[in-house]
This record gives structure tokens, C-alpha cells and sequence, in this order.
């Protein structure tokens, strides 16, 4: 890949970005030339070559890290496998995100990760790595990304190859090394789709300021519009800053970026609302219900359960609700739920930021920096202001929306600042941004005995040690004392963020709520999960209670993961479904957050007549279906959705299905359910023990719903 860096402008010191203050090393800027375009040959560039083997060595390890034993999560989020086994033996299926490939109900949120998924399951059959791998490639090219947008800004500012590269490197290791983007880019959640399509969408906005071209803010819109598809109203946290960003600092008149704004907001809207529409015009009795919604709507669904709802806490057919969520504030980012996830770096990139706009505050309007901050630091803030204080449903994972903004801001400002340490407010927000990084990695490191105390003694040392380097550097006149003092400064700060994706990589994770880290870390519940309620980290299929819940079933299948869930404001399950769901008694129990494991007999019993059924079975909530579903390839209804709590289907339609032969076996046992939403789950769960004759196959109770 051949460099390829803007123009410069010279100007005086006390301007800001434009040019670098401190005289580049003869030979070793690699300058970009006169119009930005390539060096004419490679000799006049000679460490280009060792440039481009030291992305590829970046790139490469971040490629190790997330695919490095990614088999051992097995099905990782079963909801989700499900759902791409589905898509990839029906298009109807692929189309609209069904749980089955018989389109019963959808999942709670928009196909497009499960587009990928379900494409590659199509190519390379039904296993763990090609449901997994596709979300660890799109890792490897967010940190690409990132690494071009830091890189290009870096270049523009100082017209030095080799110091937008280190820039840019930085930003990138910073963002490969976040836990909790390690943890999202060896899992199958929505999350990995939407953080590379939010990271495409700023380099695309950087672009559109740094070149007068409209096609780089329309593919920003595009990008955003298809992180919608991904993951709704998530993405747009960072569309009011990216705007910002392109008001200020954009090329032309501010009726011609205002004007070029409404047709990058145009490509979003049609980028998005294509699918929406294409649902909304589908008769209902054509597609499959819409997961997580009360009316069959996907407008409800976005607005509502994904949408507001989130904000608010009020969340038709949530479960947890009020502070089962964590208690909101300025600080939940720093909590022991979400610290360990994303805060390393977090007040250093705020620091850094400052000091960009600082030692820039005399820069040109169309400065990149200076853009560069604003899309990089409005999208720390506001995404996680949004976080701290949202009420409804949020889990330790959602912090992977921050990664990006973080190691862009870390990744500039450090590399400018450094560049820049000659002067005294470089070298003071230098000092303060490696101080605060030792000072939280020392607290969060003390959060876990996974490695021992020595660690966090050797961070904070190394760490103050780098700042105090950094603060006078400008009386450190040797080079090779400046080049140790910068190696101490990021080795201290990236330490605890390596060792916690290290621990990452290294434990299966599997189940609804995951989180980054050591299994010791962090105390005994997930972050953001329902109180009482584990995190599965290794698939072990251990059980667990909660202060206030219940058990699995006697769970003792390697893989499964059951997860007990809060009693507060549910309907206990007792073994027969008589008043509640019908409950399984063993052999890989499932759940609200966790898939079974079914043995060998019900799963032959499942496959057993299977043409002759529309489904092999029906249970009630989504997590369950997809164990049964995962382990047969054949169509499993989810009865109520996720949470049980959707009216889908009603009981008069499972009636006529029964009657008509569609569902070969009710399966006992289902997620509980909360006091809002539809209780259609419950009686059907109820119609079927009053009207069916239960029996056991490999320890899980089931109805053949045959004879009625």
C-alpha cells in the first residue's frame, strides 16, 4: 500500500496543525509531495517499505488475537447462530432476520449482521467459525480503518509520513486492544457490524473535509444508514457530531456544506429506510412477525423497544427494568460493570482532545485536526453520556460503540503532542493523558487478583515515570532518551488494556450478556444484567442463582449455558407448566439468556417424522428454540419471542397450527417473564399441559401434540 498524504500549507508556529514545528530527521519524513500525490518512485521514500510491514505485523496481530482458538465459543450467542442457520436455508429467513426457517418470528433487531452470517454459513456450512469468523475480519478492518482516518489527519498537520504513520498506529493498536472490542470481534452480536460501519462512516466525513468531493459524504451516509440495519437508533449517537464536524470544517460556503449535509442525511435515510419500507408494505401474513414488538410493527419496534424505550427504561416486554439495569450516572463508564470494558483510555483521550484543540486554536476553519477532534471527541461524549445516564436495557458490551472515538482521539492527539513537546501545553497534556492512563489502568487492574498486584504496581510506575518524561521532555535533548521515554509512556498505557484482551481471548464466552476480562474481574453478575444473573464467560455450562432467582435445571452439558434471572416481577416456572411456563428438569436446560443443550435422544425424536411438520417443536423464548434448532437444523418455533413476551403467536393461532399439524412437540420449559407485555407464551404454555400428556426424552419434559 503506497503513501499517499495531502499537501501542507507552511505557516507560522502559533497556527496550529499545518505544518510540523520541530525540524523532521533528514531522510526520514518520507514528505508528502507538492499536490498529495504518491512519491514518483520508491527510492525517494525509503522507509515506506518498513512502514507497510509494520501495519501488516498491526493488522496481523489483531487478526491472531480475535481468531486465535474462536472455535471454543461454540454457537457464542445462540440467538443469533439461530437465526443465520435460518437465513442461510431460507431467503425469506435471510431477508427479515427469522429466528427459524419456517418464519414464525424474527429477532429483536435488524438483519444485517445476520445477512453476513447467514451468507457465510450458506458458503461454508452450519459451524462456530463461520458464524464467528466474519465478525473477527470485520474487527481486523476497523482497526484499518481507524488507521487511515488517524493517519491522513496526522499527515495533513504535519507533512510527515513516518509521524502520521506512528499516529496512526497508535490509534489503531489502542482501538485492537479495547477488551471489550476483543470480546466483540470473537462474537456474533450485532455490535462488530455496526462499530466497522460507524469507523467507515468517520473516515468517510474526515475525507469529505479534507478533499472537496460530495461521493465521500454520501458513502458516510450510506454506512450510517446500513449501522441502522445493524443496530437501529444506536448509530445515530454519532451523526449530530460527525454534521458538527463537517459545519465547521468543511470546504466551500456554508450553504454548500449545509446543502451537502441534507444529501449525506438523504443517502442515510434511503439506506436505511429501504428495509423499512420493504417490511412495512410486506402483508403480515407474508413475512414473520416482528420480534420485540407488541403490534407486529417494525416502526414500534424502533422507536419503542429499541428506541426511546432504551432511554427511558419503558420497554414493553423488557425484563429487569428500573436499576436491574445499573443505577445511571455521570460515572457508569468507570463502574465495575463497564471499567474493565472501556475505560482505559477514556480520560486520557478527553485530555488529549483538549490539548489538540488548545495548541490548534489558531488553525484555519478547514483545519483536519481540528475535525478530526470533533468527530472523534463529540462521539466519546455523546455516545457516552447516552450510556451513563440511559435507563432502559444496556449490557457491558455496548461500550464497544466508544472504542473508535477513543483511540482516534488517542491516537492524534498523542502522536501531535509528542510532535509538539517543545511547546508547553503539548508537553503539559502529554503528562496529564499518560498520568491519567497509569492512575485508571492502577485502579482497574486492582479490581481483579488475575494478575497478582505486581502488574498494577509496574503499570503505575512506568506510567507516572512516561509523564514526568513526557512533561520535560524538552529538556531531554538526547534522542534515544526521547524515544525511551515515549516507549515507557504507551507500553504503561496499553499494559492492563493487553492483559485484560489476552484474558479475553483466551476464556469462551457464550450466552446473552458477555463481558471483556478476567473471570475473577469484576465481582459475580455482568454488568448491566438483571441482579442475580451470572455472565457466562466459558461455557461451561455451570448454573448459577442470583440473590433473588432461580437456578438452571440441572445443567451439566459442556457448551450450554443457564443463567438464573431475578425474581422481582416474574412468573415462577414449576415443572409441569400447569400456572406458568412448562419446565424442563435436566439435560441441558436453556433460558432467557442461555441455549440448551439437548441430548441425543430428544434430539432424534426432534428429527423423527421432521418432513411431515412445518416446525419439529415450539418452547417458549427464542434462546431456548435455538438450542434445540442449532442442534437439529430443522425449524423451532420461538414461542414469544426473546423474552416470552411477544403475542406471536396468540393462542388461537398455535391452536390452528396444532390442528392443522404444523408443531410436531411442545417442549417444556422457557424463559420466565415480565409483567408487561403479552402473556400469550404463558397460555399456551398452560393450554398445552392442560390438554397433552407430558413425557421425558433424555430428561426434558415434552407434549407431542399430536390426537387433539
Amino acid at each position: 500500500m503506497a503513501s499517499h498524504y495531502p499537501s501542507s500549507m507552511p505557516s507560522s508556529p502559533t497556527t496550529g496543525f499545518t505544518r510540523p514545528l520541530l525540524p523532521r530527521a533528514s531522510g526520514g519524513g518520507g514528505a508528502a509531495t507538492a499536490q498529495g500525490t504518491r512519491p514518483a518512485s520508491r527510492h525517494r521514500d525509503p522507509l515506506a517499505r518498513r512502514r507497510h510491514l509494520e501495519l501488516a505485523a498491526l493488522l496481523a496481530g489483531a487478526a491472531v488475537l480475535y481468531l486465535w482458538n474462536l472455535g471454543a465459543s461454540g454457537w457464542a450467542n445462540a440467538f443469533y447462530s439461530a437465526a443465520a442457520q435460518a437465513g442461510s436455508q431460507d431467503w425469506t429467513a435471510w431477508f427479515f432476520g427469522s429466528s427459524d426457517a419456517a418464519n414464525s418470528i424474527t429477532v429483536d433487531k435488524p438483519p444485517a449482521s445476520l445477512w453476513v452470517m447467514g451468507l457465510s454459513v450458506r458458503l461454508f456450512g452450519l459451524n462456530p467459525w463461520s458464524i464467528l469468523v466474519p465478525q473477527a475480519l470485520m474487527g481486523v478492518a476497523a482497526v484499518w480503518l481507524l488507521y487511515l482516518s488517524v493517519r491522513r489527519a496526522a499527515a495533513h498537520a504535519t507533512g510527515d509520513a513516518t509521524t502520521a504513520h506512528r499516529a496512526g498506529l497508535l490509534g489503531a493498536a489502542v482501538l485492537a486492544l479495547t477488551p471489550v472490542a476483543t470480546l466483540m470481534f470473537r462474537f456474533n452480536n450485532p455490535d462488530a457490524l455496526l462499530v466497522l460501519l460507524m469507523t467507515a462512516a468517520a473516515y468517510a466525513v474526515l475525507r469529505a473535509v479534507q478533499e472537496d468531493r460530495l461521493r465521500w459524504l454520501l458513502l458516510a451516509g450510506v454506512f450510517l444508514g446500513f449501522g441502522f440495519l445493524a443496530k437501529q437508533l444506536q448509530v445515530l449517537l454519532v451523526v449530530p457530531g460527525f454534521a458538527v464536524a463537517y459545519t465547521v470544517a468543511g470546504p466551500g460556503r456554508l450553504g454548500r456544506r449545509v446543502l451537502r449535509l441534507a444529501a449525506a442525511g438523504a443517502a442515510m435515510v434511503v439506506s436505511a429506510g429501504w428495509w423499512l419500507v420493504a417490511v412495512q408494505l410486506t402483508p403480515a401474513n407474508m413475512r414473520p412477525y416482528i420480534g420485540g414488538s407488541q403490534d407486529n410493527s417494525i416502526l414500534e419496534l424502533t422507536l419503542g423497544y429499541n428506541g426511546l424505550g432504551r432511554l427511558t427504561g419503558d420497554e414493553t416486554g423488557s425484563v429487569g427494568g428500573g436499576n436491574g439495569w445499573g443505577v445511571p450516572g455521570l460515572f457508569r463508564m468507570f463502574n465495575n460493570e463497564f471499567g474493565g470494558q472501556i475505560a482505559w483510555l477514556l480520560p486520557s483521550a478527553l485530555i488529549l482532545a483538549a490539548g489538540l484543540l488548545w495548541v490548534g486554536r489558531r488553525a484555519s476553519r478547514t483545519d483536519p485536526v481540528r475535525a478530526s477532534v470533533l468527530v472523534w471527541g463529540s462521539w466519546v461524549l455523546v455516545t457516552g453520556l447516552v450510556f451513563s445516564f440511559m435507563a432502559g436495557i444496556i449490557h457491558p458490551y455496548y461500550a464497544v460503540a466508544l472504542a473508535p472515538g477513543i483511540a482516534g482521539l488517542t491516537g492524534l492527539g498523542a502522536g501531535l503532542l509528542w510532535q509538539r513537546r517543545q511547546q508547553a501545553a503539548a508537553a503539559i497534556g502529554l503528562a496529564a493523558a499518560v498520568a491519567a492512563a497509569a492512575l485508571t489502568a492502577f485502579f482497574l487492574l486492582g479490581t481483579t487478583s488475575a494478575y497478582g498486584p505486581w502488574l498494577r504496581w509496574v503499570v503505575l510506575a512506568g506510567g507516572l515515570a512516561g509523564a514526568a518524561g513526557a512533561g520535560f521532555s524538552q529538556f531531554l535533548g538526547m534522542r534515544s532518551v526521547q524515544r525511551t521515554t515515549a516507549a515507557l509512556a504507551i507500553a504503561a498505557t496499553l499494559a492492563g488494556p493487553l492483559a485484560f484482551s489476552i484474558s479475553t481471548a483466551s476464556t469462551a464466552h457464550s450466552g446473552a450478556i458477555v463481558s471483556a476480562g478476567p473471570i475473577s474481574g469484576f465481582g459475580a453478575g455482568p454488568g448491566g444484567a438483571p441482579a442475580g444473573v451470572r455472565n457466562s464467560r466459558n461455557g461451561s455450562g455451570a448454573n448459577s442463582t442470583g440473590p433473588t432467582g432461580i437456578a438452571g435445571q440441572g445443567n451439566t452439558n459442556p457448551g450450554s449455558t443457564a443463567q438464573g434471572n431475578t425474581g422481582q416481577g416474574f412468573r415462577q416456572p414449576n415443572a409441569q407448566g400447569g400456572t406458568g411456563f412448562a419446565g424442563g428438569r435436566g439435560g441441558g436446560a436453556g433460558g432467557l439468556l442461555g441455549a440448551p443443550t439437548p441430548s441425543a435422544d430428544l434430539v432424534a425424536a426432534l428429527k423423527s417424522s421432521a418432513s411431515s411438520y412445518t416446525w419439529a417443536a415450539a418452547v417458549v423464548g427464542s434462546n431456548n428454540a435455538a438450542g434445540y434448532q442449532l442442534a437439529t437444523e430443522l425449524p423451532v418455533m420461538a414461542v414469544g419471542g426473546f423474552n416470552g413476551t411477544d403475542p406471536s403467536p396468540t393462542l388461537a393461532q398455535f391452536q390452528d397450527l396444532v390442528a392443522l399439524g404444523e408443531i410436531h412437540y411442545f417442549i417444556g420449559g422457557g424463559a420466565m417473564r415480565s409483567n408487561s407485555g403479552s402473556d400469550a407464551a404463558t397460555r399456551i404454555a398452560e393450554w398445552v399441559a392442560a390438554n397433552f400428556t407430558s413425557q421425558s426424552i433424555g430428561d426434558t419434559t415434552v407434549y407431542e401434540l399430536t390426537g387433539h
